[in-house]
């Protein structure tokens, strides 16, 4: 019977290899292009990430829940850090798959017997540097999930390079920040960057130099406490051409055109889960109120934020925006629904079909100004302002001249550390990977809850956040590695998790720019 198999599979190879340039002959579509085209690729690639990033598992289920902007309403698990192995597989995979597309537009570009025909979709050299600065962008929120992960070897998979090491990430950062600085270095601002296809900027290249330039202030930023060369970096970025207002932010509008709305939209409504809400902390530091539960004060007490109807609706009986315990038990989650707001019935901005989801705000870069600046009050109430405006006009609401100054000279009494890291935590909304960076790089918000301290009070008992894997005591400092890299990757899997903590593939060891000596500390920077 073997024998008989043996000779059938040769037979089946013999007819495959003979016939295979007859079917290539055949099989083709004179309709259609063999080789997509740079421009329709990088539609894809922007897709694609922003559908992996900005969904409910990636952000609700991990980063969105990590800043404490959502809780589950149902099952909490995922805000206790208990992590599904299989989503955390799936969506390391699906990142480095963007990455790949983005590089597949930089080769259309740069190879000789591609790059003239790829021309007619934009200038090579500005397709190349957008699609480096998303690149770095994507990646960025690959070492600021994981840590240490594969980068250098990236590039090399198609010439064979099939099991990457993982690069040290403060390597990591230094190779963003250089290969930022060549990308908008090689932007020609007189050509388009894509004739269509580029749903971030509409080709724009000019704006797509100011979102490279800023980009480079975020990363710079978070090396503050570790590089004594942090603010090199920014006066460079700054010389070259940053964000100038809210029009040059990146973001990425979703249509209403057949199926291609929001993941978000997707996850709630057409798979018809009704999962998530706004936590209680953060419901907390709109309204202006203190953590009493934990003896823990609000820099603006009484001060209500005037985008707090961009973040969340009320609940329909009292209409109150009382927040959800964060990481109560799934067996008190029905208990601390009550009272809260029901995203499902009475949607906030973000679950507008057509949500425009943002990659990197102008507000953003203001703060960044502000804290480089040591704390400047000028560039932090500009980008308090900024951020009003940007996060109202998105949910389709005005705030009045009298109530944003208003508010603004309320937050203002005080320009310090703490100010410029909340209002940057609360301009962050949507993007939780940034938001629980910052959390881990200066300590703040600390009116977001640590491990051991109570959530919630059920029966007159004080019922404590109590997280599902070790964290230490602190917030979850990283993402294990894939278990998939272990079996596929093992040689350099295991190199990598030897670098770490206790050299355990665990949830606490920490990024290289967080040196925080407790869970309430504030490095100074550098």
């Amino acid at each position: 019977m073997k024998s008989i198999l043996k000779y059938l599979m040769m037979g089946a190879v013999a007819l495959t290899t003979a016939a295979c340039q007859d079917l290539e002959d055949i099989n083709v579509d004179p309709n259609n292009q063999a080789e997509v085209p740079s421009h329709m690729l990088m539609c894809g690639a922007e897709k694609y990430i922003m559908d992996v990033v900005y969904d409910n598992w990636f952000s609700g289920r991990q980063c969105l829940l990590y800043a404490q902007y959502w809780s589950q309403r149902n099952y909490t698990e995922e805000d206790r850090y208990q992590i599904r192995e299989s989503t955390n597989n799936s969506y390391f995979g699906y990142l480095y798959r963007g990455v790949a597309n983005l590089n597949k537009v930089i080769e259309l570009n740069t190879d000789a017997a591609t790059a003239a025909t790829n021309s007619a979709y934009g200038a090579n050299c500005n397709q190349i540097a957008a699609a480096r600065i998303l690149k770095a962008w994507t990646l960025l929120l690959i070492t600021d999930t994981w840590g240490d992960v594969p980068y250098a070897d990236i590039s090399q998979l198609e010439d064979g390079v099939l099991n990457c090491r993982y690069d040290d990430q403060a390597t990591i950062y230094a190779s963003l920040l250089a290969d930022l600085a060549e990308a908008v270095g090689m932007i020609d601002e007189s050509k388009e960057a894509f004739s269509s296809g580029d749903i971030i900027y509409g080709g724009d290249a000019s704006k797509w130099k100011r979102f490279g330039n800023s980009l480079r202030c975020r990363i710079a930023i978070h090396t503050s406490k570790v590089d004594p060369q942090w603010k090199s970096h920014i006066a460079a970025a700054i010389e070259s051409g940053v964000f100038e207002s809210n029009d040059d932010a990146a973001g990425f509008k979703y249509s209403t055109s057949g199926t291609d709305y929001t993941q978000f939209y997707y996850g709630t409504y057409v798979s018809g889960r009704n999962d998530f809400t706004i936590a209680k902390p953060f419901a907390d530091i709109l309204k202006g109120q203190p953590d009493t539960l934990n003896a823990k004060s609000h820099p603006w007490e009484g001060v209500e934020d005037p985008r707090l109807p961009a973040f969340t609706t009320a609940n329909a009986s009292t209409g109150l925006c009382n927040g959800f315990a964060y990481g109560t038990p799934t067996s008190l989650s029905s208990a601390a629904r009550t009272g809260t707001p029901n995203w499902y019935y009475y949607p906030p901005c973000h679950l507008d079909a057509d949500f425009t989801v943002p990659l990197m705000t102008f507000a953003e870069l203001k703060f960044i100004m502000s804290e480089y600046k040591g704390y400047d009050a000028d560039e932090y109430k500009a980008g308090v302002e900024a951020s009003l405006d940007y996060w109202s006009q998105l949910a389709g609401y005005a705030i009045s001249d009298a109530a944003r100054a208003d508010y603004i000279d309320k937050v203002s009494a005080s320009v310090d550390a703490e100010a410029v890291a909340l209002q940057k935590y609360i301009d962050l909304y949507i993007n939780g990977t940034e938001a629980w960076t910052e959390l881990r790089r200066t300590g703040y918000p600390e009116q977001l809850l640590r491990p051991g301290e109570v959530t919630m009070v059920y029966n007159g008992t004080p019922v404590a956040f109590e997280p599902l894997s070790e964290v230490k005591g602190d917030i979850i400092a990283r993402v294990k590695y894939p278990t998939d890299e272990s079996s596929l990757n093992g040689v350099n899997w295991a190199d990598a998790v030897a670098r770490l903590t206790d050299g355990t593939n665990n949830y606490y060891s920490k990024m290289f720019y967080d040196v925080r000596t407790s869970t309430y500390d504030h490095p100074a920077n550098k």
